[in-house]
Parts: C-alpha cells; structure tokens; sequence
C-alpha cells in the first residue's frame, strides 16, 4: 500500500438528528462536499468506481439499499458502484476497499462514501435492527440473550475494574476529553462539556455504564475521494498518503472469547496495518478510535499498543491522551461526542485524520511529529470485526 494510495478530498455533513434530512440529502451534500474539497478540482467523470458504506439497508425504514443507491445519488450511472456492510466498521472497510481498488490497478481514483440514517426510527425499533434481526424481526440470538452493545461493553468494563482497578471515574474521564474535544468540531453531534460528576450522576444504562458513557444514535454522512499517489499532485498541493490498512476478526459470539481485556478484532487488524505502513505504535502522532462507550476507548488504546494492559487509565488521567498530550486520542470527539452513524463513522474519523494531517483542524489542531495518524473502528456481534486504516503527510 505505502506509495501506493493517496487521499485527495474528503467532505461530510454535520452529525445529528437530522430528521430535516433525507438520506437522499445526506449523501449528495457530503459528495458535494467531499468533490470542493479537492483544492485544484477534479471532474467527477475522473471518479472511475465507488463503494457504498451502510449498515442498516431496509432495517430502519429505507428500503433495499444497494450500489445502485449511491450511483443514482450522485448522478453517476456509469460507473461500478458497490454496496458494502460490515457492522461498526463498515466506514473504515469502505475506505478500505476503495484503496485497494486502487492500489490493484484496476482505478486510478475512486470514491469512498458512507451514510446512515439511525434517528428516522423510534430509538428501541432501532436498536432492535442493531441486533441483527432487522426491525422488522426483532430477533437476533445475541439480543434474545441479552447481548446488545452495552452489556457486552459493560462486561469488558467489569474486568477491566477486575483485573486492572480500573473505576468509573476512569471512564467518566474518556467522556470528559472527548466531549471537550467536540466543542471544537464543527461536525460533531453533541457540542457540549461534561464533568466526572456528569457522567456519574446520569442514568445508569448498564452497571458500570451510564448514560452519558455511551456514543449517541447518529445520523450522517461522509465521504473520501482516493486516488494513485503518483497523479496525486494533479488534485491537491497536500495529498494525505496511505501507508497501511487492515481488517481483524474474531469469534462472533461471547462464548468463545478468552478474555474481557482485550478484543482479539483490534489487535489483529492494528498489527496487519502496522505491519503493512512498516512503522510502530510509537510512530503514531494521533488517533481517531472507535469509542462507542468510554471503557472501549481504553481498551482500544492497549489493543492497539498505544499503552501497555491496565496502564491505559493512568495515561489518561495524566493527560497524555488530551489534545495536547504526548499522543491525542480523539481529537474530533470521538462516537462518544462526534456520534456514530454507522456507514459514515469511519469515514468521518478519515476525515479527521485527513485534516489533522493537513494542519487545518483550527483549534482542535494537534501537534504533529512523525505526520502520521491513525483510524479504528470495532464492532459487530461480541465485537468481532474491526478495521484499522493508518495515514501519512508522506509516502
């Protein structure tokens, strides 16, 4: 990969409720966006494939979904255009299959563009679709079980408090940062500070998970435009390389796990794209992880060796994850205040990614070393599949 592909233009809407909006609406402003983005222009007939990130389909009240979805959106039906749904990490996979196609060959610029609309439905219709049956089943074994994403998170929590003596103010912490950081993103969903106290005072969802530990239901869109490294430089005096990408698996049922400290997923998919960029954890100036709840932030950090097990909560409250700190964690928010609809999410980390490399984060902007960055997703039934993409200022 290193060499191989660049970024060129990225674009998204703001993430909310964005019940004005139809998904229709979502992804041509994000496509709109995402082409002015491209500083020196691009004709989107240069576009020459795209794929299609969405979770939900018809699950919540959209219909089917397929390729023919984005191409018809975007006005292109000339093109091959690909569907592609692979659970929380279903934005960071659709880059990611977009740089192959690139990196293969077979194009030389591409399109990557997620969306979901999570919030035209009643919350518990949904989450009830986040369990796999769909909305219009309302079963899915791990659901009939009790497994939705709280418990299972809660779970890890409660091992992590276990084996590591890890509190509820350790968590409370990730929200505190991360919300911090979204009063800065102008994208983000939720645009508020919170306290320690906040978060230990809001309902509780899941012993030892409260309300404000977990990332809001999202709608959005967000979209990334990637092309040969070496015609780079036709679109964009600051073309943003990518030097690694990954996807990990693991079993997709809780019972054959071996540990609640670690998800097998992350460490899979960071070590094949570490592996892949041919650089270190420690090479890495900033991260974008897929904190869906506050204790999966942390866990994300040790599985991707950003710290070793159990010392992640100390770094934390030291301040080495901040804005500021040795390594920032999220400085877009995170899901936890930036939102998480699904298709787009990895697709809005790139974004970020792709910005903070750029230097154009205006306040929010981190102090860059190496001008590498990285982005995560995690997700899916007991947390199996996750995606690992990892950008540079060079090739």
């Amino acid at each position: 990969m290193k060499g191989k592909v660049a970024v060129i233009g990225v674009g998204m809407i703001k993430f909310g409720e964005l019940f004005e909006k139809s998904l229709e609406n979502m992804i041509q402003e994000a496509y709109l966006n995402c082409l002015k983005s491209v500083d020196k222009g691009i004709d989107p007939k240069e576009i020459k494939a795209a794929w299609f990130g969405q979770w939900s389909g018809g699950y919540i009240g959209q219909g089917s979904q397929s390729g023919a979805t984005l191409a018809s959106m975007i006005g292109n039906l000339d093109i091959p255009v690909t569907r592609l749904e692979n659970a929380c990490p279903t934005g960071g996979d659709t880059f990611r299959h977009a740089c192959l196609g690139v990196a293969s060959g077979l194009y030389d610029v591409v399109l990557a563009l997620g969306a979901e609309k999570m919030r035209d439905k009643p919350s518990a219709e949904s989450m009830m679709a986040a369990g796999g049956g769909g909305a219009d089943t309302g079963w899915h074994p791990s659901w009939m079980l009790g497994q939705g994403g709280p418990v299972i998170q809660a779970m890890h929590a409660v091992r992590q408090m276990h084996d590591f003596g890890y509190t509820m103010e350790d968590f409370a912490r990730v929200a505190v940062k991360n919300h911090l950081n979204g009063t800065l993103c102008p994208f983000a969903h939720f645009q508020f500070k919170v306290s320690i106290e906040q978060v230990l005072n809001s309902p509780s969802i899941c012993w030892p998970l409260h309300l404000l530990d977990c990332c809001p239901q999202t709608d959005g869109a967000a979209a990334a435009i990637v092309c040969r490294a070496d015609i780079a430089k036709r679109y964009t005096d600051k073309p943003i390389f990518v030097l690694g990408t990954n996807v990990g698996i693991d079993h997709s049922q809780l019972w054959d796990r071996n540990s609640f400290v670690e998800q097998p997923a992350t460490v899979k998919a960071g070590k094949g794209a570490f592996k892949m960029a041919g650089i270190k954890p420690a090479d890495v100036d900033f991260a974008e992880l897929h904190d869906c709840f506050t204790n999966t932030e942390l866990l994300n950090i040790e599985d991707l060796g950003f710290a070793r097990k159990g010392e992640a909560a100390g770094m934390l409250k030291e301040g080495q994850f901040d804005r500021n700190g040795s390594r920032p964690i999220n400085p877009s928010g995170g899901l936890k205040a930036h939102g998480h609809p699904i298709g787009a999410t990895g697709l809005g980390q790139i974004l970020e990614v792709v910005t903070q490399l750029r230097e154009e984060a205006g306040g929010r902007q981190v102090k860059l070393k190496n001008g590498i960055g990285l982005q995560h997703n995690i997700g899916g039934p007991a947390f199996g599949v996750s995606a690992v993409n990892i950008l540079s200022r060079t090739s």
